[in-house]
């Protein structure tokens, strides 16, 4: 189920097993969100048999001032800053944030600024060290990274 904004949780149906991890999801993207200055109305996520979400940046990378940028994340790969690209093109991938699958708010938002004001060589780091060990622990780190613990 792909949610365009946090507030749509309420309309998610009682008892859905993954409710949990789904409002983890919302209050983990809405502080990274507002981290990277993006509105609510530029995210998106969701929680199938994937972990996901999407942030429409404003901010255009130095590498590629014409381009608009996003930054998506994945439970497998975490953070990413990749151009927007056209279904017919090759994904463009700047940079990944490497560490803890689930890094403060606040280190997304300085990876963010970091890698759009690159002006060399755009180097990919290597996928997380620490991702989680199941939805159960995903949800409590997203929780305690959004401050809703």
């Amino acid at each position: 189920m792909l949610l365009s904004r946090p507030d749509l949780l309420s309309d998610l149906p009682e008892g859905d097993g993954h409710q949990v991890l789904r409002s983890a999801l919302a209050g983990y993207v809405s502080a990274v969100a507002a981290a990277v200055g993006v509105p609510p109305e530029g995210t998106s996520f969701e929680v199938t048999d994937t972990v996901t979400a999407y942030l429409g940046l404003s901010r255009r990378a130095v590498q590629y001032p014409g381009r608009d940028l996003m930054l998506v994340w994945s439970a497998r790969q975490g953070w990413a800053v990749s151009v927007e690209t056209r279904p017919n093109e090759v994904p463009l991938v700047l940079s990944r944030l490497g560490g803890d699958v689930v890094p403060a708010p606040e280190a997304v938002g300085r990876f963010v600024t970091e890698v759009v004001s690159r002006t060399g060589g755009t180097p990919l780091s290597a996928p997380p060290a620490r991702v989680a060990a199941d939805d159960e622990d995903l949800a409590a780190r997203m929780l305690l990274r959004a401050g809703q613990t």
